[in-house]
């Protein structure tokens, strides 16, 4: 049988090879069996719910891993690769679109959430104010917290928001893995560099990789973070 062609309308998949036009509304596998990606490791990964106050939070079972970035990091291509899911988190041209924090099942008992994006936002001082609080009272609170991982653009390297995040991961006694995107962005001895310095900053307080949505540089090594994140919460 020849590979079928996936089309994506919304929140519908409907396969045009095959007799009859089928329609599947519903989670999204995304990967196109003529492609060489393999399928999702979350076949059953799905949308939650969005919250802008603690009291929207889900309940606090399970685990969970969190992933917090500056705006136009890469954080929400960064998801998609990781869970292997185009759009699953979804990615915008204009910096600060995730304004809420964005809860994901990806098993039964497992989720990752995605928080606000921070630093460019083109947002008023209250509502930067809000989402400080947000986060604050985000690690604070949940128990079903096993660990942060930070998206940091290669080319802009630490910024002072993204140490208030390793500051609340470490309030709480988190473990901290720290993508450096766009690495397809910078020569490989810039990035070596780069990965260096951050390093030499931070010493054992997160741990470092390389990483390209684009190039799906380092998928393999971040996957196996979020996984061992998710797993040491549960021993």
């Amino acid at each position: 049988m020849a590979d079928a062609i996936v089309v994506i309308l919304d929140e519908c998949i409907i396969w045009p090879a095959w007799p009859g036009d089928h329609e599947f509304c519903g989670p999204k596998l995304y990967t196109e069996t003529s492609g060489h990606t393999p399928m999702s490791q979350y076949p059953d990964a799905r949308f939650l719910k969005s919250a802008n106050a603690l009291g929207q939070f889900v309940p606090d079972t399970g685990t969970e891993v969190a992933v917090a970035g500056r705006s136009n990091a890469g954080k929400s291509s960064a998801i998609n690769v990781i869970v292997n899911r185009r759009q699953f988190a979804r990615t915008s041209k204009t910096p600060g679109r995730t304004q809420l924090v964005n809860f994901f099942e990806l098993r039964d008992g497992q989720r990752l959430v995605d928080l606000p994006g921070y630093g460019f936002a083109r947002v008023s001082e209250s509502m930067r104010r809000h989402w400080g609080e947000l986060l604050s009272g985000y690690f604070e609170s949940r128990q079903s917290l096993a660990g942060l991982i930070l998206i940091v653009d290669i080319r802009r390297r630490l910024t002072d928001y993204d140490r208030q995040m390793i500051a609340f991961a470490e309030s709480v006694g988190l473990p901290v893995h720290i993508l450096l995107t766009k690495a397809d962005k910078l020569k490989q001895g810039q990035a070596a560099a780069a990965v260096l310095e951050v390093k030499k900053e931070l010493g054992d307080r997160a741990t470092v990789q390389l990483f390209s949505a684009l190039k799906r540089l380092g998928e393999r090594e971040a996957r196996e973070v979020l996984e061992r994140f998710l797993a040491a919460h549960d021993l």
